[in-house]
């Protein structure tokens, strides 16, 4: 009997919410890596599967902190505008 394979994480929720709240162009980037995941996982190819996990991972947080600059600058300049 074959030992179960491991099961690589997809970070799918988190590219999903990436996409809609925080930067689009990089969200949509995890996503297609996190598909890459699930893909590898079927396939039992650990390999490709961290590959891709860890590039979802990556694009996530890089949107994350897009996303969070790009509201604090606008938060800023809307402050300003605001003070004028």
């Amino acid at each position: 009997m074959e030992a179960p394979r491991p099961k690589v994480k997809s970070h799918m929720i988190w590219s999903i919410v990436t996409t809609l709240c925080c930067c689009l162009p990089l969200g949509i980037g995890a996503i297609i890596c996190s598909r890459r995941v699930d893909k590898a996982n079927l396939e039992g190819d650990v390999t490709w599967a961290e590959e891709a996990s860890r590039k979802a991972k990556i694009l996530n947080i890089t949107g994350l902190v897009c996303g969070i600059l790009l509201m604090a600058i606008f938060v800023i300049l809307k402050l300003m505008l605001v003070k004028e």
